[in-house]
C-alpha cells in the first residue's frame, strides 16, 4: 500500500461545460457532487436528443456553471445567468450508445445555449428512473452506473503524469498545459508519472474508488478551456507513446467506479492509500 494525497477535486455539473474546482465534494454511487448537484448530471442535446459536447461544439467550454443553494446556474456568453427548470417533461436522449432519459431544463436554457452555439439545442437533467449501467466488460458484476459522463462515474489523474506531458511539450517548444484540458474529477499528488495506470483502488477515509479502465482521449484535450480555441496538442504528443489498443485509442488518466463510501465526502489535501494491481 502506497500513500498519496488528493491535490484537486472537480465537478462538471453540465457535460462539456465549465467545471467547478472545489475544496470538498460529496460522493455518490454515480460520481462526485456538490450541494446535491451531481457531476455530469445535466447535458446539452441536439434536436434529435443526441448529446452535444466540446468535440463538435468547443464553445461549450465558455459556458460557466455555478451552484447556489443547491440550484444549478449557467452563465452563457451573450446572455448572462440562467437557471434550469427542475420539473420539465422527460424525453429520450442518447449518450454514445446509451439510450436514457432526460428531464428538459426549459426554454430559457434552450434559447441561451442555442444562441451561443448557433444551432438548436436543449438541456436536460438525468432521469434516475432509467439508470445507465457502465460497460460490464470493464466493471464486471459490480452494478456500477453513471449519469451523462462518457462511460464511468469518476476520472482520476496523477499530477506527475501531466508534469511528464508538459516536459515532453516543452522539449518541442510548446507551453505547459493546465490540468483542466483533461477534465478530471480527482487529481493525485505523490505518485510517479502514469502510476494511475496500474492502480487497483484508492481509499480516502470511508471512500474507495476502483480504477477500471484507461480513459481514451479525444480532441477535447486540444481545446483551450478559457478561449475554446483548438490546436493539435497534447493529443499529437500523447499519440506517440500512449496508444492503448484494448481501450480503443490514446489514453490518459483512469476511469473509476465507487465501491465504498457513497454518502461520504472527499477533501483536497486528504491522504489517500493506493493499492497497485501488481
Amino acid at each position: 500500500m502506497t500513500r498519496a494525497r488528493i491535490a484537486g477535486l472537480s465537478v462538471y455539473p453540465v457535460k462539456a461545460c465549465r467545471g467547478l474546482d472545489l475544496p470538498r465534494v460529496q460522493v455518490a454511487p454515480t460520481g462526485l457532487a456538490t450541494e446535491g448537484v451531481r457531476d455530469r448530471g445535466w447535458m446539452v442535446v441536439d434536436a434529435g436528443g443526441r448529446f452535444v459536447t466540446q468535440r463538435e461544439a468547443p464553445e461549450l467550454a465558455l459556458v460557466r456553471t455555478a451552484v447556489r443553494d443547491g440550484r444549478l446556474s449557467l452563465d452563457v456568453p451573450g446572455t448572462g445567468p440562467v437557471v434550469p427548470e427542475a420539473d420539465g417533461p422527460a424525453i429520450g436522449v442518447t449518450v454514445w450508445r446509451s439510450n436514457v432519459r432526460g428531464v428538459d431544463a426549459g426554454h430559457a436554457c434552450a434559447r441561451a445555449l442555442s444562441a451561443h452555439l448557433g444551432r438548436e439545442v436543449r438541456m436536460v437533467r438525468f432521469d434516475d428512473a432509467l439508470p445507465r449501467p457502465c460497460n460490464p466488460d470493464w466493471v464486471g458484476a459490480s452494478g456500477a452506473t453513471t449519469l451523462f459522463a462518457d462511460g464511468y462515474p469518476v476520472l482520476v489523474i496523477g499530477r506527475a503524469s501531466l508534469d511528464d506531458v508538459n516536459a515532453r511539450l516543452a522539449a518541442k517548444g510548446f507551453p505547459a498545459l493546465p490540468m483542466n484540458r483533461f477534465r478530471p474529477n480527482v487529481v493525485l499528488d505523490g505518485l510517479e508519472p502514469y502510476d494511475e495506470d496500474h492502480l487497483d483502488t484508492i481509499t480516502a477515509g470511508e471512500v474507495t474508488l476502483k480504477l477500471v479502465k484507461p480513459c481514451t482521449r479525444c480532441e477535447v484535450t486540444t481545446t483551450d478551456q478559457e478561449t475554446a480555441h483548438r490546436n493539435l496538442e497534447p493529443l499529437r504528443t500523447l499519440a506517440t507513446y500512449r496508444q492503448n489498443d484494448r481501450a480503443g485509442g490514446v489514453t490518459f488518466g483512469m476511469n473509476a467506479i465507487v465501491v465504498a463510501g457513497a454518502g461520504a465526502s472527499l477533501a483536497v489535501g486528504e491522504p489517500v492509500d493506493v493499492a497497485f494491481r501488481f
